[in-house]
């Protein structure tokens, strides 16, 4: 039996001012998974950037090797489900089959 830990990070960071940094240290620190959130907003950083999490995960996966990822969550209520599909299936063939999606209700 092994454990296995996740990490959530918050897309709010520009991937040249430690957004990337943050999954390659997660990797680094042996996480089996790092989570973005998929949310449109995010209450205490609405003044500020807040990526979205298909592009973020994009950039993660071709920045990191073996770290599994995904969404924490996509909901349905904001997302056309065949747009959705295309871009998950384009995700999963840059990160080498890594994602892991995760689909609710949403807020």
């Amino acid at each position: 039996m092994s454990l296995r830990l996740s990490t959530v990070i918050l897309p709010y960071r520009r991937w040249s001012e430690g957004g990337r940094s943050a999954w390659t240290r997660a990797e680094q620190l042996g996480f089996h998974t790092a989570y973005t959130y998929d949310h449109l907003s995010w209450r205490s950083f609405r003044d500020g950037p807040w990526f979205g999490a298909i592009p973020t995960l994009t950039a993660a996966a071709a920045a990191t090797e073996r770290l599994r990822l995904g969404t924490l969550v996509t909901s349905p209520n904001f997302r056309h489900p065949v747009t959705l599909a295309k871009e998950l299936i384009s995700l999963d063939d840059i990160s080498g089959g890594r994602i892991t999606l995760g689909i609710g209700a949403g807020g």
